[in-house]
């Protein structure tokens, strides 16, 4: 028999589990605590969820956010005393960029394996 059940978060849950202590690194100095909490919660989710849920893509969107710097100009946001915090030249930038672009990599895969599968008809 084929199985026709495809495990649309494993190339996700790679990339946190291969790439876990960079992202807390980087939630750390990009949102303290809440950052690295929206990480624990995405890995904790990752781990026992076998399809996407509401939780986990609330948390996608707040580290994607805290990633690309989405809310580093607002001043009522701990985004922004974080990032004031950064030093420009530092190496660390570099390899923010680098796991942020990754991680963008995984979430368009992710989002259009969805799509793909949402379109596909369902086994009789």
């Amino acid at each position: 028999m084929f199985d026709l059940h495809h495990d649309l978060l494993k190339d996700l849950r790679e990339f946190f589990h291969l790439r876990s202590e960079a992202l807390q690194n980087a939630s750390a100095l990009l949102g303290g605590q809440p950052g690295v909490r929206c990480v624990h919660a995405l890995m904790d989710d990752l781990a026992i969820q076998p399809r996407l849920t509401r939780r986990m893509e609330r948390n996608l969107t707040r580290l994607h956010e805290l990633l690309t710097l989405e809310n580093v100009h607002d001043p009522e946001r701990i985004e922004a005393a974080c990032f004031a915090e950064i030093d420009p030249n530092s190496p660390i930038v570099e390899d923010i960029c680098l796991l942020s672009d990754e991680f963008v990599h995984h979430l368009r895969a992710l989002f259009t394996a969805q799509e793909v599968s949402s379109t596909e008809p369902s086994p009789a």
